[in-house]
């Protein structure tokens, strides 16, 4: 790599590593006690989302040679200019702006006018940054064809800490846990002469510092990070891996490696804690020494799996031509789906009440409805009328048994009438016209038509799949089951996606108008 984009990577670095430790050592914010809680959690989670990212797109440049070599040369040319190594600086200096102006003793109460200081101050410094390494139509350039991709990784990215914590109870094992803790008993009596344990409760530390081993803290969340982040190394060298060996042996390696390096971690923390600061261990080396340790094995595990020529296929696969990913019918099915789940996490991270993200959520879905335009109107046809009737069928029978009405949130009633107005517009648009497509496009167009193999088994089995899952996302699973049955049947019908968007629709918008009618915002 260019010794500039290297400079540049370890500028951001240790940018963020001062960042956290001016607001969690030293400034020692506390999300609880702030008045924007999930905010401040979300801001908190942004940074080990963004240590993802980079080692997704590390992954990725890694696994193809000309957007590689094409970074390369972008980044050994000319340079973006002085004006963004200024603005960079600028930035970045804004960020500390709050801990001189507030007192210590307010910056909990104050946060709110806190965050977006720090949040548009980091992403401008990021911003700058990347256009110090190149200018902005040299990133154009190295973009074309492959925005596609690089956006796959980035929800990818987003998402790894989420999939993380999902696969985390699957490992939780009291014999984990148990060995974990023997491991920093281990560790400890070579380390220290002043360890206390109490191994019924597995606390252990020092008269000064102690911790206690649980289940969260016995490897499991690295155990699922690093299956996850294999999983996305495997799909990329899909076609030169030998499946069988990677997993049988890397995995399990990496996978003791992960254990051993957590059992360091947690008498790390420890010492830091007893030698060092309590407030360090606690706010920062707690919170994202894992996170790097993380980093550090996997790239390790991945640079020696691709140096062993036991692990490749001894025939290589030809390359075939790529296709713009805005051009790829699965690409198109997929994303805009993506980029809808992952909106719904951005409500529930950012918003104390995420039913006010909506207009962000709706935004993002024309976004990506937008980005595979040229896709969707291949399935831009009129429905006939037993697509239409089905629509109203379903939403009629979604209306007949919906639970009783709830009161409408207080967030909403807070909203000025004009606010609130624009909020129902955007709320009803999405309802209508974005979530049914997206919703089509995955369910029935992606799951639908790769389950079905031909045969009433297969046929079967690509209605009942997508269904439940369907039925699973909208809660109401008797109600969501039969739409989702019968969408599924209107594109076995004629072989037509166009049908089953028509009809969810139609059902979502008879939905929609009750709902605004009653005021009854629940139902949607």
């Amino acid at each position: 790599m260019p010794k500039r984009a290297i400079w540049i990577c370890g500028l951001f670095a240790v940018e963020m590593v001062l960042i956290m430790l001016a607001f969690q050592v030293l400034a020692s914010v506390e999300c609880r006690l702030t008045p924007i809680e999930a905010a401040c959690r979300g801001l908190r989670g942004a940074v080990v989302r963004a240590m993802c990212l980079a080692a997704l797109i590390g992954v990725y440049l890694w696994a193809a040679p000309s957007a590689r070599h094409g970074f390369a040369r972008m980044a050994r040319g000319r340079d973006g200019g002085t004006p963004w190594v200024l603005l960079h600086a600028a930035a970045f200096a804004a960020v500390f702006v709050p801990l001189f102006v507030i007192a210590p003793r307010d910056l909990n109460d104050l946060f709110g006018y806190v965050f977006p200081v720090l949040t548009a101050g980091a992403l401008t410094a990021m911003l700058a940054g990347l256009f110090w390494l190149a200018a902005p139509r040299d990133w154009q350039r190295w973009l074309q064809g492959r925005t596609g991709t690089l956006l796959v990784i980035a929800v990818l990215a987003f998402l790894l800490p989420d999939i993380a914590a999902l696969l985390g109870p699957l490992w939780y094992w009291n014999i984990l846990t148990e060995t974990t803790f023997q491991g920093v008993v281990l560790l400890m009596s070579l380390v220290a002469d002043d360890m206390v344990m109490a191994p019924p409760f597995q606390v252990i530390g020092t008269p000064d510092f102690l911790v206690s081993v649980a289940d969260s803290c016995s490897g499991i969340e690295g155990f699922a990070l690093i299956t996850a982040f294999m999983g996305i190394y495997a799909w990329l060298f899909r076609d030169t891996l030998r499946m069988g060996r990677f997993w049988g042996v890397i995995l399990p390696i990496a996978l003791a490696l992960s254990w051993l390096l957590n059992i360091i971690r947690i008498t790390l923390l420890i010492l830091i804690g007893d030698r060092v600061s309590p407030t360090l261990a606690q706010n920062g080396f707690h919170s994202f020494a894992g996170w790097l340790f993380f980093m550090l094995l996997a790239f390790g595990v991945l640079v020696a799996a691709s140096r062993i020529s036991w692990l490749r296929k001894d025939t290589a696969v030809s390359a075939a031509p790529t296709t713009p990913l805005a051009q790829d019918d699965t690409a198109v099915k997929l994303i805009p789906f993506i980029v809808f789940m992952v909106s719904g996490v951005i409500a529930q991270t950012f918003w104390t009440a995420p039913e006010l993200a909506y207009p962000v959520q709706a935004a993002l879905m024309f976004g990506a409805l937008w980005w595979g335009r040229a896709v969707l109107v291949r399935y831009a046809q009129w429905p006939d009328m037993v697509s239409v009737l089905a629509g109203l069928a379903i939403g009629i029978g979604w209306l007949a048994m919906a639970p009783e009405a709830e009161a409408t949130s207080e967030a909403l009633m807070a909203l000025p009438l004009w606010a609130f107005l624009l909020w129902a517009m955007t709320r009803i648009a999405g309802t209508v016209l974005f979530v049914p497509v997206i919703e089509e496009l995955f369910f029935r167009g992606y799951l639908q038509s790769r389950l079905d193999i031909g045969g009433w088994p297969g046929k079967a089995l690509a209605i009942v799949v997508p269904t439940a899952a369907f039925a699973a996302l909208h809660g109401r699973y008797l109600e969501a089951g039969i739409a989702g049955v019968i969408f599924a049947l209107l594109v076995l019908r004629r072989g037509r996606l166009a049908d089953a968007i028509a009809a969810h629709a139609i059902a979502n918008a008879l939905i929609a108008a009750v709902a605004a009618w009653r005021g009854d915002w629940g139902l949607i």
